[in-house]
């Protein structure tokens, strides 16, 4: 794989990924460093495992709760983005996209992440048109043939200030030369941020627990891994969603394994996992009863052989995904509107996805390599009859809409191709450019196609946009299409601690991109000086464009100063319908500048983050502009000894107040004070420390 070229939309812009190791004590090898998350010894910048790549250019974050932020990448987002944990593929299980997928593994468990922008080759997944994200959890760890019996352990704390937050980690492994077990358990939880004026932005805490165990047997070229695990999310706050998460369990179990043989290498991966999900209101900072509950399930398996060719390899696989989704309300005792029924939301709700793919992978010569790729992948989608709370006049636009779906045949199948054509080109060894064609499809969610109900309440409780709007989809949405095309040029000189420079334009087309039509408009909460539309899912062609920069610069090294280094990268996206208006959550124009210093055990870096005005707003969704502003932080870390490391650091130094491009509006404080609805405010300074023991 490590020849497939736009691993990443572009290079990694913290080169000092390369020289940092890995939770299982290997060295990343220089070819991987656009795929491995910067980790400092010690210290973890976030909660948020969504957050660990967002010092990569073209990648962004959308706001969530405080472990379940959505990925963003060149302007596509969430479902867009295909995301496997260890090979499993995860689908939110909730209206609001509270159990994102990357919020089923902690950042402390993060072993690698592999991020894939726009043109994914087919081996990479389906059902998506704007890239995969692979997350890897510690790999399993064996002893040296004929060695005795390996043990290995760590110990990880770290704080933040602008939530008191906390987060642990603990893992431990014993293993033989052909018999190993591990288990990792990671807890965070953190209060209300406080913004850049000191102001606690409400129902923004959380709490999280993970934990995991991993089996594994090795012998004779073949190897075979069983992980398991739950998780428990007791609450978590989402200040830009109308509701919070009372609860959240989720458990998995995933069987893999890999062999070589004489003819080539197999793969084979089989895994289920289910959540068991529940929303309201939990804390005095936001008050209210609704209860709504959520019960997913995926299962799945994937196959694929790599067999050597003449020049390359050729992979063939074939894989096959489940959902299953219920989504009801319970009636609130004493409502006369939430009641006296329950609410159906998405009733028995299924969705199917199978999958054949070929990919062949060729080295022409010394400076040409090219990776072809189709993948045919048929999605059927069905749901049950729903309904609605009541029958009187409050619930009627919900009891008419109700008795419409039922009377409709709601069944669904698509058939969706995708093709990919990238090469690679290396004319000398201080350069190559990569050149890369796709067209990827996606069929709808479960929501985008059966949510149905159309009063403005239960409107709203569809919404993983943070955007205090009200949605309801559309059986009839077609599947989205993407036609992408994208150029990367790198050039580099001095080996792993010298300069580089790397520029990635990239345009993409797509056909029936699911956006919205307005279909009225209402005020949140009732407040006058909020406003927002309630909105249909509906099919729109568009287009998105931009480019990324990414470089490093050696400034001076010495014995006796050691070494500094100045490394950086900018992005700009644009997003817009082919009849008019700006795309939602397109990030503005942001750029990362960085000075690095290495002596000895010691590693500190000072950067800036630049992020312009966001004024190219999408007007139906009323998405609010944001000023531009500057942020500085700093890190430092030390490793006291073989054993133990430390690390310490400011974000946000100079205590700016801000809000995020991406961060949605100001729901709870909307609720709590009145006035107009505003951008939800980012966070203001923090000090973070960590430390880390391995043993």
């Amino acid at each position: 794989m490590k020849h497939l070229p736009l691993l990443i939309s572009l290079a990694l812009a913290m080169p000092a990924v390369a020289q940092t190791r890995t939770e299982a004590g290997t060295t990343v090898l220089p070819e991987m460093k656009v795929i491995v998350t910067a980790i400092v010894d010690g210290y973890r910048p976030a909660a948020d495992t969504a957050l660990m790549l967002s010092s990569t250019p073209g990648y962004s974050v959308a706001a969530g709760g405080g472990v379940s932020g959505l990925p963003v990448v060149n302007g596509f987002a969430d479902d867009r983005l295909k995301i496997r944990i260890d090979g499993m593929e995860l689908t939110s299980a909730c209206a609001n996209h509270m159990n994102a997928p990357l919020s089923y593994i902690d950042p402390q468990q993060v072993q690698r992440i592999r991020l894939i922008a726009g043109v994914t080759p087919v081996s990479a997944g389906g059902d998506s048109i704007g890239g995969t994200i692979e997350v890897q959890s510690n790999a399993p760890v064996f002893a040296q043939p004929g060695a005795g019996l390996l043990t290995q352990g760590s110990f990880a704390v770290s704080g933040r200030s602008v939530n008191n937050s906390v987060a642990t980690s603990v893992h431990a492994s014993a293993a033989s030369d052909t018999l190993s077990v591990g288990y990792s358990g990671a807890y965070t939880r953190g209060h209300s941020y406080e913004d850049g004026h000191g102001n606690s932005v409400l129902a923004s805490m959380y709490e999280s627990i993970n934990q995991s165990i991993v089996l594994a047997a090795k012998g004779d070229g073949q190897q075979l891994t069983l992980r398991a695990g739950v998780q428990h999310i007791p609450y978590q706050g989402f200040p830009n969603q109308y509701m919070d998460m009372t609860d959240n369990h989720g458990q998995f179990a995933n069987l893999a394994y890999q062999g070589t043989f004489a003819w080539g290498m197999f793969d084979a991966r089989a895994y289920w996992q289910q959540t068991d999900h529940e929303m309201g209101f939990f804390s005095s900072e936001r008050k209210g009863s609704m209860p709504m509950i959520t019960h997913g399930r995926n299962t799945g398996y994937a196959l694929m052989a790599s067999l050597p060719t003449a020049a390359g390899e050729l992979r063939l696989g074939q894989e096959w995904h489940g959902f299953r989704l219920d989504d009801y309300w319970p009636a609130v005792p004493g409502s006369m509107m939430m009641g006296p029924r329950t609410y159906l939301n998405i009733n028995d709700g299924k969705r199917d996805r199978t999958v054949l793919f070929g990919e062949l992978e060729t080295r022409h010569d010394a400076r040409w390599t090219s990776v072809l790729g189709l993948r045919g992948e048929s999605v059927r989608m069905d749901t049950g009859d729903v309904q609605s709370y009541g029958t009187n006049m409050m619930n009627m636009p919900d009891l008419m809409a109700a008795k419409a779906f039922n009377a409709r045949s709601r069944s669904q199948r698509d058939t969706n191709i995708d093709a990919t054509a990238q090469a690679t080109f290396a004319p000398d060894a201080a350069s190559s450019y990569e050149f890369a064609l796709a067209r990827k499809v996606r069929s709808p969610n479960l929501y985008e196609r059966y949510s149905w109900g159309r009063g403005s309440m239960a409107m709203t409780m569809t919404n993983w946009f943070g955007d205090g709007n009200g949605y309801v989809g559309s059986i009839d949405l077609k599947p989205e299409t993407a036609y992408t095309a994208a150029f990367t040029a790198d050039w580099h000189g001095g080996g792993e601690e010298g300069w580089f420079l790397r520029v990635n334009p990239y345009y993409s087309k797509v056909d029936n991109y699911i956006d919205v039509d307005v279909l009225a408009s209402f005020h949140q909460y009732m407040k006058m000086g909020a406003n927002g539309n309630l909105l249909r899912f509906a099919n729109h062609d568009a287009k998105l464009y931009g480019a990324n920069v990414a470089w490093q610069l050696p400034l001076a090294s010495s014995a006796r100063w050691g070494r500094f280094m100045a490394t950086g990268n900018a992005a700009y996206t644009r997003g817009k319908r082919s009849d008019g208006g700006d795309l939602y959550r397109m990030m503005p124009f942001n750029a990362l500048l960085a000075v690095e210093h290495k002596l000895g055990a010691w590693s500190s870096r000072i950067e800036t983050k630049i992020v312009a005005r966001k004024d190219k707003v999408d007007a139906r969704r009323f998405e609010p502009e944001t000023g531009g502003y500057a942020l500085v932080n700093l890190r430092s870390s030390v490793a006291l000894n073989k054993m133990a490391s430390l690390s310490a650091g400011v974000s946000n130094l100079f205590n700016r107040a801000y809000a995020d491009p991406l961060g949605g509006v100001y729901l709870s404080g909307l609720k709590a004070n009145g006035g107009a609805l505003q951008a939800l405010p980012a966070e203001g300074r923090s000090i973070d420390v960590g430390l880390q023991l391995k043993f």
